[in-house]
This record gives structure tokens, sequence and C-alpha cells, in this order.
């Protein structure tokens, strides 16, 4: 029960293109290629370490982590954590204030 209510408050591929069909006026084939073609560049983009910057969004990173010394929190051994690449996102300033409520910032984009 607790997935269904879930999967009722999470924004998934099916709704966007949905929104697309609904707003653009594209078929519905049509805005799912157009939402997956926009999804496929934004990820190739990040493979490659570039970074993605949305106006008045955000902005999708790819950092490098270096190896690292963990622990295992059953047994306390530690473990070494080799090195990997994280995805962050960093809100806009826009973005920060839709979701608080907040009047825009001045000039309204980031």
């Amino acid at each position: 029960m607790q997935d269904r209510a879930q999967s009722m408050n999470t924004l998934t591929r099916a709704h966007l293109a949905e929104a697309i069909y609904t707003q653009v006026g594209l078929s519905r084939n049509e805005s799912a290629a157009l939402l997956e073609t926009v999804l496929e560049r934004i990820s190739a983009t990040l493979e490659s370490g570039e970074a993605v910057k949305i106006s008045a969004f955000g902005t999708f990173l790819v950092r490098q982590k270096g190896q690292r010394v963990g622990r295992n929190p059953k047994t306390g051994v530690e473990v070494p954590i080799l090195p990997r690449k994280v995805l962050s996102f960093r809100p806009s300033q826009v973005l920060k204030a839709r979701i608080n409520g907040q009047p825009l910032p001045r000039g309204g984009q980031e």
C-alpha cells in the first residue's frame, strides 16, 4: 500500500509525456519520443562529464570522489571505498523560492 501511495506522489516519464501531449499538442508517440530524446541528451552530456544547467531549475553536475576508508557498520571493520563518480543536483534560487513558497528572486531566473 505504501508503494502505491508513493507512486501517486512521483512524477514519472509517463506523466511527463502526457503533459507534453496535453500542453504542446504533439501525438502521444511524438510526446514520448521527444521526452526520451531530451532525457537521452541530458544523460549523454552527464556521462561525458559535462554539467547540465537548466535555467530557473538547477544544475546537474558529475563529481569525482576520491578513494577513502569506510567502516562496515555491523562489524566495524575498515573497508576501502574506491574512487567513483557521483551525480549531484544544485537547485536554482528560483526553484528554491518556489519550493518554499517565497517570492521569486529578482530577475526570475538563474
